[in-house]
């Protein structure tokens, strides 16, 4: 069993990605009020965690890079730190480049979702900042894996995936999405090849999301225009 995971994310009219990029708000409309939708709908939603893919968690963890002096020889097996019953921060990152400096980031208990490749010195850094670890095969991209062991070693029952394009992109692919939550601002980005909100990268006229259909479950009008969508992800059996 894995987790029941909604791709949470806010997106212009255009699809999107980066509100800086957006268009003003428009006369008497508050851009603080329309992004702080965000976080009050990614509340309501009591999930366990949320996931984001290694550069947005580098961008939140702000840590840099230690060097472990005398590295012990680890298995590559995952490690629970002391999580505490807090939410949790999952940065999908094969190659092992976040780094953290405390256990943390934002009161979330981090775990990292690491191909088997990373070195001894990286895995001893995380054991010293408190992190938590597990490993995603090999190359760090069996995701079904990796959301299977945060329900079996975290008891995550519900995640919330908040990642870049590529990430979310990854997700849809494997059918690991089963909700999606979309905030959409009153504006546009406008300029072509900006992030989108799903991006996926495979092969030339692979289909990411063959074999799923949306259905359409929740559609409210928020304060400043903003609207938020809900989509069940339906599969064909």
């Amino acid at each position: 069993m894995r987790p029941h995971i909604i791709c949470h994310m806010s997106t212009s009219i255009d699809g999107r990605l980066h509100p800086s990029r957006f268009t003003r708000a428009a006369p008497g409309i508050s851009w603080d009020v329309l992004r702080g939708h965000y976080e009050k709908v990614h509340d309501s939603f009591g999930a366990d965690g949320w996931i984001v893919g290694r550069r947005t968690m580098s961008e939140m963890a702000k840590g840099t890079e230690r060097k472990v002096a005398e590295a012990p020889k680890l298995p590559r097996e995952a490690h629970v730190a002391a999580p505490r019953g807090r939410k949790l921060a999952i940065a999908i990152d094969p190659s092992g480049r976040a780094h953290y400096g405390k256990d943390n980031v934002g009161g979330d208990h981090v775990v990292a979702v690491l191909g088997e490749q990373v070195s001894d010195a990286y895995l001893a850094e995380l054991r010293e900042d408190g992190v938590s670890y597990i490993f995603a095969g090999a190359g760090g991209d069996d995701l079904a894996g990796a959301m299977e062991q945060m329900a079996a070693r975290f008891g995550a029952g519900k995640l919330l995936l908040e990642g870049g394009g590529r990430i979310n992109g990854s997700f849809l692919k494997r059918g690991l999405i089963d909700e999606f939550s979309t905030l959409i601002f009153p504006a546009v980005d406008g300029v072509a090849g900006a992030q989108s909100i799903v991006d996926y990268e495979g092969p030339e006229g692979d289909r990411p999301g063959a074999g799923q259909t949306l259905r359409l479950t929740h559609c409210e009008t928020l304060e400043g225009g903003m609207i938020w969508l809900r989509h069940a992800v339906e599969r064909a059996e």
